[in-house]
């Protein structure tokens, strides 16, 4: 895949994503929100919590959840933290880290509290 090619699939992936966590009744605050240290394909709100959604398109769920790495958790920790500096609660803020994998035909896993502490 080209990269244009795959920066679209991933723009679609997102889209996806963002509309499935609309469908289960969450708010989107933001999308592709970039921090210093990076960015964040999607946040979601519970009422005063906060999801910070990761995707990954492949062709498979399991190709897909190997793209993320031990690194990228790190990042994305680290930009969530600058994001809760703008919350009213703050680091006090509930939030949740989720995975949500797309396959090849458009089907979506999402895997709620995926990350461990790195």
């Amino acid at each position: 895949m080209s990269g244009l090619t795959s920066y679209h699939a991933g723009l679609a992936a997102e889209s996806a994503v963002e509309n499935h966590y609309i469908r289960t009744g969450y708010a989107i605050s933001d999308r592709r929100w970039r921090g210093a240290g990076g960015e964040i394909d999607i946040i979601a709100r519970d009422g005063d919590d906060l999801i910070f959604v990761e995707v990954k398109k492949s062709r498979d769920f399991a190709r897909a959840a190997e793209q993320l790495s031990q690194r990228q958790m790190m990042r994305i920790y680290n930009t969530a933290s600058e994001f809760l500096a703008g919350e009213p609660n703050g680091q006090d803020t509930n939030v949740r880290f989720d995975v949500a994998l797309m396959d090849g035909v458009g089907h979506i896993q999402i895997i709620e509290n995926a990350f461990g502490h790195c």
